[in-house]
């Protein structure tokens, strides 16, 4: 991943990847600003088609299997995301108030070439970040990477009912293996809110207005380069509310006009 080995003393303020993006700078926020701090060239996540991958996330790189080179040292304990920590230092009240999180590929090996447009959500995990261990399912149907090499990103907005809101980005080295279409992702849209949303007046879904198919990032909360304009007190999020589908995102998804599948590809 970019950013691998930030340090608190990388830069003049915190940018390790726990940090969070708020009201950042274009350059600031894209790739979490470590567009400097690259990853080895032969680092590089493999992606298999129709599996499951298991990831590690975590408040601080001293809690996952990388605790080596991290200055803190090991301080793993499980599968907790937060070791010592109250889950307020994660964002939620409970697991009732997980907003779940996302992985984004650009079918780009040259990472100074991708645009946020080039982003395309293909998994998400509705329950991120509850367990250091988090699973996510890689569509069966995802293309072969040019050259062996894409971009990817996780990417997390939390509930707003712990702590201010924040976005993060981080980005990564990927390669999907074991391909056996060669259909192209389609050109993925902005999300659109269209699901139940209690909290915030609208006690039913509105159907009508759900991004079908492919979908971009969310990309919000920082001075520029916006795509979502919602308040801080009405964040989105990876699930339900914008037609996130947990697992596969955007495998399958049925229109509410006619019962046709509409996918990512």
């Amino acid at each position: 991943m970019w950013g691998f080995n930030v340090t608190e003393q990388s830069f003049p303020y915190d940018n390790r990847p726990v940090s969070p993006l708020t009201n950042y700078t274009f350059d600031e926020w894209w790739f979490h600003g470590h567009l400097d701090f690259p990853p080895h060239t032969s680092d590089v996540l493999q992606l298999p088609v129709n599996q499951s991958i298991t990831t590690e996330i975590a408040c601080d790189k001293g809690a996952t299997s990388f605790f080596a080179s991290n200055p803190g040292g090991d301080i793993r304990d499980g599968d907790n995301v937060c070791p010592g920590s109250p889950i307020a230092e994660f964002h939620t009240t409970g697991f009732d108030d997980l907003k779940g999180c996302a992985l984004a590929i650009a079918y780009k090996s040259n990472v100074s070439e991708v645009t946020p447009e080039d982003f395309t959500v293909f998994s998400v995990n509705q329950t991120c970040v509850w367990t250091r261990f988090t699973d996510f399912q890689i569509p069966e149907r995802m293309p072969a990477c040019p050259d062996g090499l894409c971009t990817c990103a996780w990417f997390w907005i939390h509930s707003p009912d712990s702590g201010g809101e924040q976005n993060y980005m981080t980005g990564f080295q990927c390669n999907i293996t074991g391909a056996t279409s060669d259909v192209p992702l389609a050109k993925p849209q902005v999300p659109r809110r269209c699901g139940a949303d209690p909290d915030n007046g609208k006690q039913l879904a509105s159907l009508s207005n759900c991004t079908y198919g492919a979908k971009q990032p969310f990309y919000w909360l920082q001075a520029e380069n916006n795509t979502m304009f919602e308040g801080s007190h009405a964040p989105p999020f990876y699930n339900d509310l914008y037609n996130f589908i947990d697992g596969g995102s955007g495998m399958f998804t049925i229109s509410p006009r006619r019962l046709d599948v509409n996918r990512i590809f």
